[in-house]
């Protein structure tokens, strides 16, 4: 642990600005608790920053971002830019720079926060989707033929290497044994017709669960049957992995178990490297500058951050706190809903993580 962290924060689109200032607040309050201090050095990149310039990163922006110790993000998403542009050119171009080939989502109900799920409560819903975050059919590989014509031919490759395998099922496993709840690990594929990239999945799964996990108890699920015991029985879970498309449609579903997009937070983990923390929902455009976007997600990622940067007595603080304005104060996670502002929600969560 050190005493001051440099922090590079990308404000972003939309709502992001809003939703990151909540959570450099939080982080100003728990830091001057523990007598910590934090450098924070804004990156305008994003829809305004493209359409003035024409540049959705600059050709030094990766090389820069290497010196800080973490990254913090708001959302990227904007009404002008055409989709694509800036989630390939800059959330994408960031990942595969900066090597971000895990992404964490921990999926857990807080109380006094409202699930879809009927009858199910925070004890039955508390486990963790660790997602491959550099290959996969995100990996870019593939074209086009006779574009534009009827006898077009599009195609898309999911490239899985060994290493990118084995490294994420790696982390899965040492996540699971500190996170030390049931000591499970469940591999999330599709090995009866995805044949080559499950086999290659399922094999190191149980190579290296045997080898060198032998504590930590290994299962199996289809993504399609994972999809329905989140809802039925998402108590079954401690500790998922997953290949890269499958986790992004998995950890959205997570999301809303959780109770919504305002209390779901995300990492973009390079264990070795410089990691980026962000909420997982957009930009939210259409509710920018009116006070009524919910913050939790990105101070929730903000003690992510703090998990992993080992300031754990900080992020603990943090989390306690949004339990308490979960249970106790916010009426609802939904924009506009909460009895709440953007700035007064940052206010609580602040306030109570600081005593």
């Amino acid at each position: 642990m050190a005493s001051s962290y440099k922090i590079a924060v990308l404000p972003g689109d939309g709502t992001g600005p809003e939703v990151v200032d909540e959570a450099l607040k939080v982080l100003k309050a728990v830091a001057s608790k523990y007598g910590k201090t934090f450098e924070f050095t804004d990156f305008n990149w994003g829809g305004e920053n493209y359409k003035a310039t024409g540049v959705v990163l600059p050709e030094d922006g990766i090389e820069t971002l290497k010196k800080y110790d973490a990254i913090l993000l708001g959302a990227i998403g904007h009404p002008d830019v055409k989709p694509g542009i800036l989630e390939k050119g800059l959330l994408l171009a960031l990942r595969f720079g900066l090597d971000h080939y895990i992404n964490l989502r921990p999926v857990k109900l807080y109380p006094g926060v409202s699930t879809p799920i009927k009858d199910k409560g925070p004890e039955d819903i508390d486990f963790v989707v660790v997602r491959e975050n550099t290959e996969g059919l995100y990996a870019g590989s593939g074209g086009n033929l006779k574009k534009g014509t009827a006898d077009e031919v599009a195609i898309q490759t999911s490239i899985n290497t060994r290493k990118g395998v084995e490294r994420c099922i790696r982390y899965a496993f040492e996540y699971c044994r500190k996170r030390d709840k049931n000591k499970t690990l469940t591999l999330v594929a599709k090995t009866n017709v995805l044949t080559y990239a499950s086999d290659l999945w399922e094999r190191v799964f149980h190579e290296v669960g045997k080898a060198d996990y032998p504590d930590i108890k290994r299962d199996y699920a289809h993504v399609d049957a994972t999809c329905m015991w989140m809802v039925k029985n998402p108590e079954w879970f401690d500790v998922l992995v997953v290949e890269n498309m499958f986790g992004d449609i998995i950890t959205d579903l997570g999301a809303m178990v959780q109770g919504g997009m305002g209390i779901a937070a995300g990492g973009n983990i390079n264990p070795e490297g410089v990691s980026m923390y962000e909420p997982i929902g957009g930009s939210a455009p259409k509710y920018t500058g009116l006070n009524v976007i919910n913050p939790l997600a990105s101070i929730c990622s903000a003690a992510m951050m703090l998990e992993d940067l080992g300031e754990t007595a900080m992020a603990t603080d943090i989390e306690d706190a949004v339990k308490w304005a979960c249970a106790n104060k916010i009426k609802n996670l939904g924009a506009g809903k909460m009895g709440y502002g953007t700035r007064e929600v940052g206010d609580l969560i602040a306030e109570q993580a600081s005593r």
